[in-house]
């Protein structure tokens, strides 16, 4: 069986790779935040173009331009009061100087630490447990999860808990086939927590590695469904203590603040240990992501930037402040 170490699963994704694939990479992930540079450093640029001062006007419009790139109202409001501070100060007295101050208040908010999670018993199995809203694309998200951790060498395991909709079963056999992980269903039970319960019977049998469990996509303002939810871990945690180690909400980043507020009511129901963004190719909104790990404090673990397996990539602040400002 794989190691499974303390680290982020993200961070010991892959083999060392070579300056030529690093530079491919960062160049995805800069295309893939495109419309996001545009909206926001884009703007700024043509801000600052010929200002000689920073004036209240200035900063008005400065306010404008992180809004409107969804980097919300609350985190906004934090970074143009940092702004104002060293302006008071005269630490900052040339509008040049606003693109790196903004960069780096970003990066500050961004580099979220990892929440402390249990680990699996050696030779168990680490259970990931992933939920989210209807269409943020939860299910072909966990076959792209599950490909990044069998390039690393693990066996992996998705479980289909989804058992209302009647082709998500299915969708997740498919991609199962695709990626070369092993899928568990049930057809005589319409309980997700009896299947996850099975599920965790035979991966802990057969000395599986990860066990991605895929839940039914459902509006976050519902209660008896967020209760499911909240049976769904119970039952996995009776099954194999300290189960399911890491809870992963996906969330669709052209939904912009909509994205904040299904956080906030998931984190409650059901703690979150880490967020997934998708789309952030088709999407002028990835402001969102300093939005979200600022005011939740909940860490991004993967973002989507295409729609190929390999095309949901781990979360590197430093990389991604640079893909949208450099």
């Amino acid at each position: 069986m794989a190691n499974l170490s303390r680290n982020k699963p993200e961070e010991n994704e892959g083999t060392d790779k070579s300056p030529a694939q690093e530079k491919g990479l960062f160049q995805m992930l800069r295309q893939g935040l495109s419309k996001t540079r545009s909206t926001l450093t884009g703007r700024l640029d043509r801000m600052i173009f010929g200002e000689k001062e920073i004036t209240d006007d200035l900063l008005e419009d400065l306010e404008e331009i992180l809004i409107t790139s969804d980097i919300g109202v609350r985190t906004t409001q934090e970074l143009i009061d940092l702004v104002k501070i060293n302006v008071a100060r005269k630490e900052l007295n040339n509008p040049r100087k606003i693109k790196s101050i903004l960069r780096e208040y970003l990066l500050s908010f961004l580099e979220v630490p990892s929440l402390d999670y249990p680990l699996p018993a050696p030779g168990e199995p680490l259970v990931i447990m992933v939920v989210g809203v209807n269409g943020v694309g939860k299910t072909t998200t966990i076959a792209k999860a599950a490909h990044n951790f069998i390039l690393q060498g693990k066996e992996v395991m998705l479980v289909a808990a989804d058992t209302f909709r009647a082709a998500a079963p299915e969708q997740l056999i498919i991609w199962g086939e695709r990626v070369g992980a092993s899928v568990i269903r049930q057809t005589g039970t319409s309980d997700p927590s009896a299947v996850v319960f099975d599920a965790l019977s035979t991966a802990i049998s057969g000395k599986v590695d990860v066990v991605l469990i895929d839940t039914a996509g459902r509006l976050h303002t519902k209660k008896n469904l967020m209760e499911e939810l909240r049976k769904i871990h119970r039952v996995a945690g009776r099954k194999l203590p300290g189960a399911p180690h890491e809870v992963w909400l996906v969330l669709d980043a052209t939904t912009g603040q909509n994205a904040i507020s299904q956080a906030e009511i998931f984190n409650k129901s059901i703690d979150v240990t880490g967020i997934i963004l998708t789309k952030l190719d088709s999407t002028s909104k990835g402001g969102i992501v300093a939005g979200i790990s600022h005011h939740l404090k909940i860490p991004v673990k993967y973002i989507g930037i295409g729609e190929k397996a390999d095309d949901l990539k781990a979360f590197n602040p430093e990389d991604f402040i640079k893909a949208i400002f450099d």
